[in-house]
């Protein structure tokens, strides 16, 4: 098991994977721990829903639907598996919508480092369509839930291939109050 700093170290996106795929006890392992990140008054706003097989094939006609097109769009068979992360608001009168929409992310991405340090490959991707009504009622998504995007997920197509990250200008991003 690497250390947190080790695996955020290591993340990068795979945008091209292989048609392996962890299962549903793998995920459900995987889901627990990241549960775990800061969520103020333990409201829990977030859940996520699995597309295999043919409910990529069910989103890409979605997504079609949604650009005005006939036909089936293949951005979601670029993986075998897709996560769905849903922001799940909750009534509060202390924790603001954009609070919880940041722990829905929160999960996403602890989940993606997750993913990752298990072995396989992870890219988060969205898209306005995330927000159209033909692709919410796919995902069966309440009054009260908007879809942040999907984890596409599958095996490593190189898994010694190195991130092309350049180092971070952290000095860009690092900073004091001013004076």
């Amino acid at each position: 098991m690497s250390s947190a700093r080790e695996a955020a170290q290591a993340r990068r996106s795979w945008s091209k994977v292989t048609t392996e795929a962890p299962t549903d006890a793998e995920l459900a392992e995987l889901v627990a721990a990241a549960s775990r990140v800061a969520d103020h008054s333990s409201l829990e706003p977030w859940r996520l829903i699995l597309l295999r097989d043919t409910d990529r094939e069910r989103l890409g006609r979605a997504i079609h639907e949604a650009e005005g097109a006939r036909g089936t769009s293949s951005k979601p068979l670029r993986a075998p598996l897709l996560i769905a992360v849903v922001a799940s608001y909750q009534p509060s009168g202390k924790v603001p919508r954009w609070e919880q929409e940041a722990v829905a992310s929160g999960v996403a991405h602890v989940l993606s480092l997750l993913l990752d340090e298990a072995g396989w490959g992870v890219m988060w991707r969205t898209g306005w369509y995330t927000r159209h009504e033909v692709v919410a009622r796919l995902h069966g998504l309440g009054p009260d839930e908007a879809l942040l995007g999907w984890l596409y997920v599958g095996g490593k197509a190189d898994p010694h291939r190195p991130s092309p990250h350049a180092p971070l200008a952290v000095a860009t991003h690092l900073s004091a109050l001013p004076r």
